[in-house]
């Protein structure tokens, strides 16, 4: 504990490891201080969940603990916002939705008005200003029956708008982000990630699915056995749902059942978009490679413009 001249306290829970700081009006969690067993488990379950009944169980034992230490180790992690969410991870172009990276030029002195315009579009998922000509980019995603140009020609009409440039994907090369929380491996650069085999199965979803979908991409609870409610809500077993997330992963539309964080609050406080220009006939070579690269989240090819020549992301 230590006061400073503002007469706050600050409070350290080393059993918890957190640090507070206590003001007159407000207790502030400040940082997480995560142990090699809370990284571990974090690495862990990033992009491997057990489909099981006591997944937490299953966890425990690769890792030498009991499963009451998971759950409090993820119950804490959860409350201090490390942890955003556990839950399945669906390729929305599988469900029917379509969508594209988008790059404008807008005048400068228009640009934050035009950004916040765009944020209003429930489809708008990032919205970044870049250093470049093309200094706004942001992804669009429209559902099943929607056009997407269509949606961006909308923006269009906004002032201060000089030029639009859609970067749809032409060829997916790798998507996941598995953020690497155990400090030896962080510099180990290689490409040792092998690309998940996919069986090329046409899904048109119906009903049942969409049910299932929903359910399934909520916060799973951290209890016993968390599948036991969202299966009796879906009036199954639980061996029956494991059977359907199984199936959905098998033909892609479920990518995986995971941890998902959140990387400014477990140190990763940079990232960036890289562009290629590549010879037609090696990209997909140079994007296969590109993508097994445990550091690289997403890799795509995407067209090129007169004025955009590169071709991978």
């Amino acid at each position: 504990m230590r006061f400073n001249r503002n007469h706050s306290i600050l409070f350290i829970d080393s059993k918890n490891h957190v640090t507070f700081l206590i003001t007159k009006k407000n207790v502030i969690a400040l940082k997480t201080e995560m142990d090699n067993l809370d990284k571990e488990i974090l690495n862990e379950i990033q992009w491997t969940f057990p489909l099981v009944s006591t997944p937490f169980d299953e966890i425990a034992k690769k890792f030498g603990v009991t499963q009451d230490i998971v759950k409090q180790r993820l119950t804490h992690l959860k409350k201090t916002g490390v942890l955003r969410q556990l839950s399945a991870i669906f390729d929305t172009r599988r469900l029917g939705y379509k969508s594209s990276l988008v790059a404008m030029e807008i005048e400068k002195d228009k640009l934050e008005f035009v950004a916040k315009q765009i944020n209003q579009h429930p489809g708008v998922s990032h919205n970044y200003e870049r250093n470049h000509e093309f200094n706004l980019w942001f992804t669009l995603a429209v559902p099943p029956g929607s056009d997407l140009k269509t949606e961006v020609d909308k923006f269009s009409k906004l002032s201060g708008i000089k030029k639009i440039r859609m970067l749809p994907t032409i060829k997916l090369f790798k998507i996941g982000v598995k953020l690497d929380m155990v400090d030896e491996k962080k510099h180990d650069v290689k490409p040792t990630e092998e690309k998940k085999k996919i069986q090329d199965v046409k899904f048109v979803p119906t009903e049942e699915d969409k049910e299932f979908i929903r359910e399934l991409q909520k916060d799973l609870e951290i209890v016993d056995r968390p599948f036991l409610q969202p299966a009796q809500k879906l009036g199954i077993l639980e061996e029956q749902l494991f059977e359907k997330m199984r199936y959905y992963e098998e033909i892609g539309v479920m990518r995986r059942f995971a941890a998902i964080l959140r990387h400014r609050d477990v140190g990763f406080v940079a990232n960036g978009m890289i562009v290629w220009k590549v010879p037609e006939e090696r990209i997909t070579e140079v994007g296969e490679k590109l993508g097994a690269f445990p550091q690289v989240s997403h890799c795509y090819q995407r067209p090129v413009y007169k004025d955009w020549p590169y071709n991978v992301f």
